[in-house]
């Protein structure tokens, strides 16, 4: 009997071992901002990105020599090389270079996936060749929404919706209501995107912190074909 291929959504990290499933693709996303940055760190060619949970756990590379990407509640942190924003990482420097990256919320949601069959990394910004990638590998797909600080967002969800709405006319099913709300979501969005994204409570946030050309960036389409996979510790490109 042919195997039925699921796409479920999982709307905070703390919800994650409520979906977990050994034989599913995890493919975590934080919109704003923390996949766009992955994504745009590995198209300027960055080597390898470390994820880590803790400002912690980031300090003690940085002691090591490491370059450091650190940020909390939008804003990057004092003493380190950047903070999550994908303009940081659009430089030469970067270039065969291994680098830390501590978030708010979407290193949290990576820490939550590590031990999955495999986590990527999805973004706005790298999603054609990401559904394509999924459609192809002829199994189950939970989307990871990174939330905020474990409580739902609005735009991860609208990505979320984004990815499903596609998957689902490859012949994939979905599971469960939440992506079923996701997709129905997404669908109304369209109708006014930017309302929609303007009242969101990430987007505005960012906006009073003067980060406005982020937003723009973070829900433009397609910039970069490369998807970032996690191997052990390290987020590499997908080969």
């Amino acid at each position: 009997m042919e195997k039925k291929l699921t796409v479920d959504v999982c709307l905070s990290p703390y919800l994650y071992p409520v979906h977990h499933r050994d034989d599913t693709i995890v493919v975590v996303i934080d919109i704003l901002r923390a996949t766009s940055a992955m994504c745009t760190a590995f198209h300027y060619g960055v080597d390898k990105m470390i994820p880590v949970a803790t400002v912690e756990e980031a300090t003690e590379y940085k002691n090591q020599g490491f370059m450091v990407g650190a940020e909390r509640n939008g804003v990057a942190l004092d003493g380190f090389d950047f903070g999550n924003s994908p303009f940081s990482y659009m430089t030469d420097k970067i270039k065969g270079q291994t680098i830390v990256i501590s978030t708010t919320n979407g290193t949290q949601a990576i820490e939550a996936a590590k031990d999955a069959y495999q986590v990527v990394i999805g973004a706005f910004t790298n999603i054609s060749a990401l559904c394509d990638y999924l459609i192809a590998q002829n199994r189950s797909v939970l989307l990871l929404c990174s939330g905020w600080k474990n409580r739902f967002n609005w735009e991860d969800s609208m990505f979320a919706g984004a990815v499903t709405n596609r998957l689902l006319k490859a012949g994939m099913h979905k599971t469960g209501d939440a992506s079923l709300a996701m997709a129905f979501l997404y669908d109304q969005s369209q109708k006014n995107q930017i309302k929609f994204l303007r009242n969101s409570s990430h987007a505005e946030r960012l906006a009073s912190l003067g980060l406005k050309k982020d937003i723009k960036y973070c829900f433009q389409l397609d910039q970069t074909s490369i998807i970032p996979v996690l191997k052990g510790k390290y987020l590499v490109k997908l080969s």
